[in-house]
Order: C-alpha cells, then sequence, then structure tokens
C-alpha cells in the first residue's frame, strides 16, 4: 500500500480502520511514518494507545507483532530461545544406536546441528527484524519493564539487527514501524525517549468520545452515546485510583446495550458499575456520587 500522502490522508486511513485519531496524534504517526523512526505514546490507561498499533497494522496490510513487557522479562523472553526439547531429542539421536556408523565423532559437527535454524524459537523482536518493514512492532507498557531491559531494547532499536552466535547478524533491510506505549507507572531513560518520536494521548474532548462511541459500537443510538460520555467525563473529575478511559466508555454503552437500557439512570448504572470502575474504593466513591453524576448525564 502507498504510503499517505499528508497527514489528513492518514487521519482518513485509520479512520476507516475504525480510529478517530486527533490532528496531533495523526501528525505524529505521519512524521514517525515518513522517518522511519519508533513512536513513543504516552498516556493514562484505556485511551486508546494499544489500539494504535493494531489500526496501523490493518490499514497498512502489515503483521501485528505484539511484545507485552512485565516486571521480570528479559532479553531470551523478546529475542529467541533454543527448543532444548528438540534438541535433546537431536542428541538422543546422535549418540543412539543408529548413530553408530564406525565414524569418529565430530563434535564440532554436532554442535552445528543442534544450534542450527530449525531449532531456534523466533520471539517478538527477532520475528519483527525479520519481517522488517512488513510489520508493526508493538511494544506494550514498556513502563512495565525493568531499567536492563529497557536498556537492551534501546540497542536493539538502534540498529534493528540481532546477533545469535551460533548463527550470526539477523539485520533488517527496512526497519519495521514500532509503536512503544507506556503508561507512566515508572519514568523512562531520556536515552529512549531521544530515540523515538513523542506523543501524550489524553482522555478527548466529550464531542470526539461520543465519535468514538458511535464508530466503535455501531447502532447505538445517539442520545444514549452523548449520556454515558456525559457520565464518564464527570466521573473523571472525582478522585479516583483509576479513572475510566476511552475502552470503559465502550464497554459500559455495551453493557447498557445488553441489559435493554435506553436511559442512563441510577438504577441502570448501579447495575452496570462493573463496566465501568474496577476497584472497590472507587465504587464506594462513585456510588456516594452518583447522584450527581446520573444528574450530568
Amino acid at each position: 500500500m502507498d504510503p499517505p500522502a499528508d497527514v489528513g490522508d492518514l487521519t482518513e486511513l485509520l479512520r476507516d480502520g475504525g480510529y478517530l485519531a486527533d490532528r496531533g496524534l495523526a501528525t505524529a504517526l505521519f512524521v514517525a511514518l515518513r522517518l522511519g523512526r519508533p513512536i513513543l505514546l504516552e498516556g493514562e490507561v484505556g485511551v486508546g494507545k494499544t489500539e494504535v498499533a493494531k489500526a496501523l497494522a490493518e490499514v497498512f496490510a502489515r503483521r501485528l507483532i505484539r511484545l507485552q513487557c512485565y516486571e521480570g522479562i528479559d532479553t531470551s523472553q523478546a529475542l529467541y530461545e533454543w527448543d532444548y526439547a528438540r534438541q535433546m531429542l537431536q542428541i538422543r539421536a546422535l549418540s543412539g544406536p543408529a548413530a553408530g556408523s564406525g565414524q569418529p565423532f565430530d563434535e564440532d559437527a554436532a554442535v552445528d546441528r543442534l544450534f542450527g535454524p530449525k531449532f531456534l524459537l523466533e520471539r517478538p523482536l527477532l520475528e519483527a527484524v525479520r519481517a522488517g518493514d512488513e510489520a508493526v512492532l508493538l511494544i506494550d507498557e514498556i513502563d512495565r519493564a525493568d531499567d536492563e531491559f529497557e536498556a537492551f531494547l534501546l540497542e536493539v532499536l538502534s540498529d534493528f539487527q540481532i546477533t545469535i552466535p551460533e548463527i550470526g547478524t539477523i539485520r533488517a533491510e527496512r526497519p519495521p514501524l514500532v509503536v512503544l506505549t507506556s503508561n507512566r507507572t515508572r519514568e523512562l531513560h531520556d536515552a529512549l525517549k531521544r530515540r523515538c518520536l513523542y506523543h501524550w494521548v489524553g482522555y478527548p474532548c466529550a464531542e470526539r468520545e461520543i465519535e468514538i462511541v458511535l464508530t466503535r459500537v455501531p447502532g447505538v443510538s445517539e442520545t444514549l452515546a452523548a449520556k454515558v460520555v456525559a457520565a464518564v467525563q464527570r466521573l473523571r473529575e472525582l478522585e479516583l485510583n483509576k479513572p475510566p478511559g476511552v475502552a470503559e466508555t465502550i464497554d459500559w454503552v455495551r453493557s447498557l446495550e445488553v441489559v435493554g437500557a435506553t436511559e442512563v439512570d441510577e438504577r441502570t448504572a448501579e447495575d452496570t458499575l462493573g463496566s465501568i470502575v474496577k476497584e472497590r474504593d472507587d465504587l464506594e466513591v462513585v456510588r456516594e456520587n452518583l447522584d450527581q453524576v446520573i444528574s450530568l448525564a
């Protein structure tokens, strides 16, 4: 597929893929595409950072490769591992009765056979390097990984090449589009930020959030969408540990549809609070203010 001609073109492509990007986000993505640079998206939970990568993969017909980060992730889980079970079977075959041929044992040849490409298990980073510009690499929640892994990732993003001692160096002729996301559970190092373009993804305004809901929940009435969004916007003003994101707004609309609600009143809101509020302490705060939240909806 031909690259977008300008920011407006990319915005329409993303809209066709079900993602409504504002001008700032669309511009950052357009620049990242043109320069071949990774882009770091930071923002609150549930504002659609991960969905950006999914939408890009869909509209450009690229493979989405996702590396989900977590505390304790190491390089083998991100790069590659050896298929030890298969190697053990190979060792048994090499040392078993069928291996006897009267020929001297060649240790180097045996090692080469054990550490060949067929025993290599690709993990997301190696898969993305091999796929090159046919892929979108999503490095999700990089802030959950530790400092050592972040430093290692910086090296990979610098050269888009991986050296496997037993095989050699694998390099991407044209790098994949890389999208990193962070919920800011910790501050990322400046070195990683300098390697990337940066964009903060905030909560959308009410008008845009209504538009997002209407796009993601086809068939929902505009009146119900507007009432739900008004209530969610009020919830975000409360002192909640985890304010609801756009993903929760969509879940709430779908939940109300499932129970056959056409209005947002205290009873239907109380019955479906589990789709919008995900912590017990937050539930208590919301219940104490539910009449105010619903009166504005």
